[in-house]
């Protein structure tokens, strides 16, 4: 059998050369060089075209897909409903997270489920895996297990006929194919594509574990994440033991579902309620209550603000879970529409329980812990705010808000501060339409 070739391709501009150059010749980009396999030449050219031919889009009959349920009811929700069958998911998150511990969770769930499953591993030991079993109480009789960084290894045994394979992880699979090391992007590149492959024409379900970069995206090229169906990080406050598991991409699904984990001894725990509210007395200013949207859910968090006198000549703003620019407008606005001065002071923001806000329904909220925390006023702990903050200092109303409101009062809210036009028997309405108006407000309460 003749040796596999392979070649040089520059990932910015596609470049091609024999061999490695830390420089592209072409573009000038520094090591954008990466290895893969040559394509092999027809022996016999024939006419590429096909007999396929188009149809009328009302004529194709929908085809639904047959889902398993994992049996861990957040991972079903962020999934879309469970797990479809051929499709290919990548988990990512930061060392330590809990990546290989849902992995194997759901391996003891379907394992027991009568399927057949494979998890191979190439970054702990069988001896490791099982002690983690163990710590688990899982019942691992029918778990098969591969311990090889080998993805010839991966292929022979994963073609036995298996329901599910999970590999742990991608990025320490090496393929013989190429001479390249290990986690390369080249061999990323090339086993995700192999493993996509065998998902598709033998109908298996692939999850694969991937790590990430100190940028917290995940390690290998972007079309790594283009070739598989669904792409999940796992984020989170370590401190705490809480675990988001965020879908990113779905093609069998909606994006941005979210599922709550908390880390215990003995593994990944489903998680609901009020987690993202921890407030620390009643006696503290700076806090304030936002009903925020992720994906189709809504959760009560609790927005941290302390705004701290500073002597020196440039403030410092920091912001953990909010978007550092929102931050600085929303306190620009503060002071030019609002009259409060936070020229001379540091602002720090931060959104308890580690989730990560992405929408402007949390400004009003963010205003008004900054307006508290300056004027040291401490603000009713069952009062929700809920609006976007414009930079003429107007409060406009935001989508979803039925769902938002059914949260607040389920979680014992009794005030909700909105500019939207609503009516309830639960909640006493507050209407603030823009800063002055949430200011005044907040001063009414400096007594309470």
């Amino acid at each position: 059998m003749g040796k596999t070739k392979t070649r040089y391709v520059c990932s910015a501009c596609g470049s091609v050369s024999p061999k490695w150059l830390g420089k592209c010749p072409d573009c000038g980009g520094w090591n954008t060089f990466a290895e893969e396999l040559e394509a092999k030449e027809s022996v016999n050219p024939v006419a590429r075209g096909s007999n396929q031919k188009p149809v009328k889009l009302r004529d194709i009959t929908g085809l639904e897909t047959l889902r398993y349920i994992t049996g861990i009811g957040e991972l079903d929700l962020v999934l879309g409903g469970g797990v479809v069958k051929g499709s290919v998911v990548l988990v990512g998150g930061e060392p330590g997270i809990g990546k290989s511990t849902i992995m194997l969770q759901i391996a003891g769930v379907l394992g027991n489920s009568g399927k057949r499953l494979i998890y191979i591993s190439g970054e702990e030991s069988a001896e490791q895996i099982k002690m983690r079993s163990d710590r688990l109480n899982l019942e691992s009789g029918n778990i098969d297990l591969l311990t090889t960084s080998s993805f010839e290894d991966l292929l022979i045994y994963a073609e036995g006929g298996y329901d599910f394979i999970i590999v742990d992880s991608v990025q320490t699979v090496t393929s013989a194919e190429l001479s390249s090391a290990g986690g390369t992007v080249g061999q990323v590149r090339h086993i995700t594509y192999r493993l996509v492959e065998l998902a598709k024409t033998r109908g298996i379900t692939v999850f694969i574990v991937g790590q990430v970069t100190k940028d917290g995206a995940i390690a290998g090229p972007k079309v790594l994440e283009h070739l598989v169906d669904t792409v999940l990080y796992f984020e989170g406050d370590y401190a705490r033991g809480l675990r988001l598991l965020r879908t990113v991409k779905n093609r069998f699904g909606s994006t941005g579902e979210v599922g709550l984990f908390e880390m215990s001894e003995n593994g990944l725990k489903e998680v609901t309620g009020d987690l993202f509210i921890s407030r620390g007395g009643e006696d503290t200013a700076g806090q304030a209550i936002a009903p925020v949207m992720e994906g189709s859910r809504t959760f009560l968090v609790e927005i941290q603000a302390l705004a701290s006198p500073t002597f020196f000549p440039i403030p410092k703003r920091s912001s953990n879970g909010f978007d550092i620019n929102r931050l600085q407008m929303i306190a620009a606005v503060l002071e030019k529409r609002g009259g409060l001065g936070f020229f001379n002071a540091d602002i720090y923001l931060n959104v308890a329980g580690g989730l990560r806000i992405t929408e402007t329904s949390a400004d009003a909220a963010v205003a008004a812990a900054l307006a508290s925390s300056a004027s040291n006023i401490i603000l009713p702990a069952d009062t929700v705010f809920i609006g976007e903050i414009g930079l003429s200092g107007a409060i406009r109303p935001v989508s979803n808000l039925s769902m938002r409101l059914n949260e607040a009062v389920r979680l014992g809210a009794k005030r909700l501060c909105t500019p939207a036009e609503i009516k309830s028997d639960k909640l006493e309405i507050i209407k603030i339409t823009d800063i002055k108006a949430l200011i005044k407000l907040i001063n009414s309460w400096r007594a309470f």
